[in-house]
């Protein structure tokens, strides 16, 4: 899934972009029972600027994408929070086979609920700017093996991780080349990698 605007412009229907924090480990919150937990927040310099891609991801983006786990933890937290304001009024789109629409929140905007990737590729296929999944481990893996990734946006911590879900797919497939399109390095050790997806 892809975070620049300029790019996406450039694509017939709409650009999908992925945006990982490195491993899928419980990165933002210690409340996890896995040891490592919580360490985007633990003995690593907060800068600013490497975040700033978060910012410009939240003002590009037009649409989110999640899974039904993601959805189920963002869901009561993220409508009130100052951080994810313009994900408000952003419309949510959540790939599910058993959420139902009396499982959705009601104040968070227009959400959809999506049975296939059929439809995730139905999606892609319609008007509109980039589209953003945060989180989403597993349909980030889906997602990559259909082919409808088109941009990741990695940043990458100086942590080694034991725990934690796989960012990338372990199916069996041809290579995928990445072309890298920005990179940034800080001084607090974190790297900024922005990939676009060859074809």
């Amino acid at each position: 899934m892809c975070d620049d605007g300029a790019t996406a412009g450039q694509a017939p229907g709409r650009f999908v972009e992925i945006t990982e924090p490195g491993r899928s480990l419980s990165p933002a919150t210690s409340r996890s029972r896995i040891t490592g937990a919580g360490w985007t927040f633990k003995g690593i310099e907060f800068l600013p600027e490497a975040f700033d891609i978060k910012g410009r991801e939240q003002k590009e983006a037009t649409a989110m994408l999640m899974g039904r786990t993601s959805y189920e933890a963002f869901s009561p937290v993220w409508p009130d929070m100052e951080d994810f304001a313009g994900s408000k009024a952003m419309p949510k789109y959540v790939v599910s086979t058993t959420l139902t629409e009396d499982d959705l929140v009601t104040h968070w905007g227009e959400t959809t609920i999506l049975r296939s990737l059929d439809e995730v590729a139905a999606l892609k296929e319609t008007a509109g700017g980039p589209i953003i999944v945060h989180g989403s481990a597993a349909l980030n893996q889906s997602l990559s093996d259909a082919g409808l990734i088109d941009r990741y946006h990695l940043l990458v911590f100086p942590l080694l991780l034991g725990a934690g879900k796989r960012l990338f797919s372990a199916t069996d497939k041809d290579t995928q080349k990445l072309k890298l399109v920005e990179h940034e390095a800080y001084a607090n050790g974190l790297q900024k990698n922005v990939f676009d997806v060859v074809r």
